[in-house]
């Protein structure tokens, strides 16, 4: 094989991959969000799944399309990781429709209705009327029509090419002998696993099996065991898209990889064994396009109609491979607690409102440790986490204040009422604590990304109000946690002084750019953090207030806070002072050299 066609081969596995490419893209531009839409909505049953699945990837044509949409949807929690199974056991099937697709390269002739038919003449046609559509229809649904008929033309083109650069193989001893090699079950596995991981897309290495089959070289027993490896080596992007997802979206990319891994093992195993005893006559059966088509395909459902009954067990055993840790077991137990039934007894329900809010908050507490420790020690790992658990914070808002709304519609005496309103009052504090956990890591990104760092005075006042905000964010957390009402109560005097406290880091900051001690580059960041620290304690006192509220007559804040402070104002002064020495930012000692 000279030069020549091994370059002829490599443009038309070029021009395939493109063409593949350009035309899936068009299809799902074409379609919008409804395919999307459709796999998230119908899949209430696993035999629904498995036809949806089919059907979206058998129009996409990318069963890793499928699948990492699917990881999205379970990532995001709006699909459970149960209704991914059927889908992706579906997109396996639906994938092998390319296989047929690209039966048609191989229609040729030289005359009459064997000419028109031909793969040069449909690709031309083709070819013409999406580049009419492409560039010249001023509507988006015309130009991604376009793209798909160019996409197919394309495809076709590279079939064509890589055919024509394998052809002259079938003469080639050393080609023959080769392929000799693949009828390995072990090589022919491996072969089709590692090739299908490099350029990453089953129908791809399909198509080039199909390819090589044209030159008459390729038998069943050198097909099979390719097919069969073929599979898990498209699981390679889909395991890549789950990097950085949560433990649910690395579940469902496992699912893939375990379908096709079973199935290979299964038909290994059971095939194999049945021709060591009977001796297939069909193993030196010379395979052609349509023959690797089918092989395919049969494989494929062969494997969904083995596994179907096992779902859940599939289900199970992802679960067992990616395991839950003590905390995330504590989060869904703390879901488990909303129960429909307890309704019917507010004083049951409102205690288990209770124990899930307590959840709630050292989520969003722990959350806020792990932005604020960004800035010391800033690491991507812990940057997705705090994202991840920024979604939990919000799934507990979601669960707790649909759980409390039904509350407010039942019978329940003042005491009970006012307990409800508390806590949706304090759940929607808790989940803005959430919030400026995503923004404190935000600002560490950018400080890490732009090689950022503030002077060593500017340092030491983050250092005391970030203790400042440690304080009280334990303080109101343990206090709302333990009931603690004497807690409660010194949570306004410090909210006080970290308000001060930022106010004056704001002065001192200017005055330190004047001095070019410190310049504009650092500025938005240490002026972001402020404003999120401010805005932290200022919930924390949201809640600490809430929680004194109910042992008054009216739940109001502002009125509740003005009272305070008339009626305490020598305990106010006294606790402000004793956090304005703990949390001093005036012993900073300026280093030798530095005015």
């Amino acid at each position: 094989m000279g030069i020549t066609s091994v370059l002829s081969l490599l443009s038309g596995v070029a021009l395939f991959l493109f063409g593949m490419s350009l035309m899936g893209d068009g299809l799902k531009k074409a379609a919008g969000a409804k395919l999307e839409l459709i796999l998230y909505k119908l899949t209430s049953s696993p035999l629904k799944g498995v036809l949806l699945g089919a059907a979206v990837t058998s129009i996409i044509q990318s069963s890793s399309a499928t699948t990492v949409m699917v990881v999205g949807f379970v990532n995001s929690g709006m699909m459970k990781v149960a209704q991914a199974i059927g889908i992706i056991m579906g997109a396996n099937i639906g994938t092998s429709i390319t296989g047929w697709v690209l039966c048609l390269s191989y229609i040729d002739g030289s005359e009459g209705v064997a000419q028109i038919l031909s793969t040069a003449t449909i690709s031309a046609i083709v070819a013409i009327i999406g580049i009419i559509f492409k560039m010249g229809a001023k509507k988006t649904v015309y130009k991604n029509t376009g793209d798909i008929m160019l996409g197919f033309a394309i495809l076709m083109t590279g079939m064509q090419s890589m055919s024509g650069a394998v052809s002259p193989l079938k003469e080639n001893p050393h080609f023959i002998r080769l392929l000799t090699m693949f009828s390995n079950p072990a090589m022919g596995i491996l072969v089709g696993i590692v090739f299908t991981a490099i350029i990453q897309s089953a129908s791809a290495s399909v198509g080039i099996l199909q390819a090589l089959s044209v030159t008459g070289a390729i038998n069943f027993a050198t097909a099979f065991p390719i097919t069969l490896g073929i599979g898990v080596g498209a699981a390679c992007p889909v395991l890549l898209s789950a990097v950085g997802t949560n433990k649910n979206g690395k579940r469902t990319a496992l699912i893939y990889l375990l379908n096709d891994l079973f199935g290979m093992i299964f038909w290994s195993i059971a095939f194999y064994s049945v021709n060591a005893v009977v001796h297939f006559s069909f193993m030196d059966m010379t395979m052609s396009p349509i023959a690797v088509a089918i092989l395919n395909t049969v494989f494929r459902t062969a494997t969904v109609l083995i596994l179907f009954p096992f779902i859940k067990f599939i289900e199970k055993l992802v679960f067992k491979l990616v395991k839950d840790t003590e905390e995330e077991i504590q989060e869904q137990a703390d879901f488990d607690l909303l129960e429909e039934r307890f309704l019917a007894y507010p004083d049951l329900a409102i205690t288990q409102c209770h124990t899930a809010i307590n959840g709630m908050a050292k989520t969003a507490r722990k959350n806020i440790f792990r932005a604020i420790s960004l800035l010391d020690e800033f690491s991507d790992e812990k940057l997705n986490k705090v994202n991840e658990k920024e979604s939990l914070v919000d799934k507990y808002e979601d669960k707790l204040g649909t759980y409390l709304m039904k509350m407010t519609s039942r019978e329940m005496n003042p005491q009970q009422s006012k307990l409800t309103g508390v806590f949706l009052h304090t759940i929607g504090d808790f989940e803005r604590l959430g919030d400026h956990a995503v923004n404190i890591s935000s600002a560490a990104l950018e400080l890490k990304e732009k090689k950022l760092a503030f002077s060593d005075e500017a340092q030491f006042e983050m250092n005391q109000l970030k203790e400042a905000v440690f304080e009280i964010l334990n303080m109101t957390i343990d206090a709302f946690c333990e009931d603690d009402m004497e807690a409660a109560m010194r949570v306004e005097p410090l909210r006080k002084l970290i308000h001060d406290m930022c106010n004056e880091l704001k002065s001192r900051h200017i005055d330190r750019l004047r001095t070019g001690v410190c310049d504009m580059k650092q500025s938005f960041a240490f002026n972001n953090l402020l404003t999120d620290y401010e805005r932290i304690a200022a919930h924390c006192s949201n809640i600490a207030v809430a929680m004194l509220e109910t042992e008054g007559s009216d739940f109001s804040t502002h009125n509740y806070l003005q009272n305070y402070k008339q009626l305490n104002a020598e305990e106010y002064k006294r606790l402000y002072l004793a956090y304005e020495a703990k949390f001093d930012i005036n012993e900073y000692k300026i280093p030798s050299g530095i005015s």
